[in-house]
């Protein structure tokens, strides 16, 4: 009982961080735009299914 109280107060100061960077740099800029273009090159030579593409429509509403 005693471990999932110390593991969830171990873990709130590391979320104080995570929002914590509003603006892109450019790395992390440019790291996206090799991710989108890894998957551009996945997506054609394994196209993805009906349920995939809504799924990712979805995460891409919710992300902006």
């Amino acid at each position: 009982m005693k471990l999932p109280i110390i593991a969830v107060a171990s873990l709130i100061p590391i979320l104080g961080f995570l929002p914590s960077c509003k603006e892109k740099g450019p790395a992390e800029t440019t790291g996206e735009k090799i991710d989108e273009a890894v998957e551009e090159v996945k997506d054609a030579v394994d196209p993805k299914g009906p349920l995939e593409k809504a799924g990712e429509k979805v995460d891409e509403a919710l992300d902006n």
